[in-house]
């Protein structure tokens, strides 16, 4: 017990303290499932890259195909490509989630309508009594919803299309190999790579600045400052 509160301090204390963004350190993740089910659907594969600042890391990354506990339906199939073959020769989902747990460390979280992913991480990781994760999260769709209202003239900032391939493409990111856990986490660490000029631009140059911002449950315009120690 002790020591798992001491953990929970260490990590908050890491993120009261204003790190420049262009020095902190993140993981940007995506997975693929069997469906959006929270209760019936689980986790096929799991992708995350690993950024310094504006840089994507090479050679930082996981990727895990998961035996999954429930049949592949075909409609998740034609989406994710993933076949029931593939998956015979994947790991465990305890494994999976070893492995990533282990790579993400304390580092910020990012991912594009990242709450989804986390549910399902939480949901499996509390199933197999391994934690949860409880690293601070950056929504790129936050963010990018926070900046529309910042630069209305922005072309790539102006479309109500929620979809990451689409807002990638208008800002020259190459989208291919979608639906693939691994590639769509490299898609999402270059669109977070463009939204950080303006991101700067607007005066966000902090951690603190980057989750009041685009936290993905408290961040943007709906945060209020008295909440800042639950990051």
């Amino acid at each position: 017990m002790v020591k798992e509160i001491l953990s929970v301090l260490r990590h908050r204390n890491r993120y009261l303290k204003d790190e420049p963004i262009l020095d902190a350190s993140y993981v940007v993740i995506d997975t693929e499932l069997t469906g959006l089910n929270e209760r019936k659907d689980t986790i096929v594969s799991i992708g995350a890259i690993r950024m310094k600042g504006n840089r994507i890391i090479p050679g930082e990354h996981i990727y895990y195909v998961v035996r999954p506990e429930k049949d592949l339906s075909k409609e998740s199939i034609l989406i994710h490509g993933i076949t029931p073959g593939e998956t015979l020769s994947g790991i465990e989902i305890s494994e999976a989630l070893t492995g990533f747990k282990r790579f993400i460390g304390e580092d910020i979280v990012i991912g594009h309508c990242v709450s989804i992913d986390i549910t399902f991480l939480n949901k499996e990781l509390k199933r197999h009594h391994l934690g949860e994760i409880n690293n601070p999260l950056i929504d790129t769709w936050v963010l990018y919803e926070w900046l529309k209202r910042r630069f209305p003239e922005e072309k790539c900032l102006s479309t109500e299309e929620k979809g990451l391939y689409h807002v990638s493409r208008c800002f020259g990111i190459t989208v291919e190999n979608t639906h693939n856990a691994l590639m769509d986490a490299f898609i999402t660490a270059q669109f977070f790579q463009r939204l950080n000029y303006f991101l700067i631009r607007a005066g966000i140059e902090t951690t603190r600045d980057l989750l009041r911002v685009g936290h993905a449950f408290k961040g943007g315009d709906r945060f209020k400052d008295s909440e800042i120690h639950n990051f």
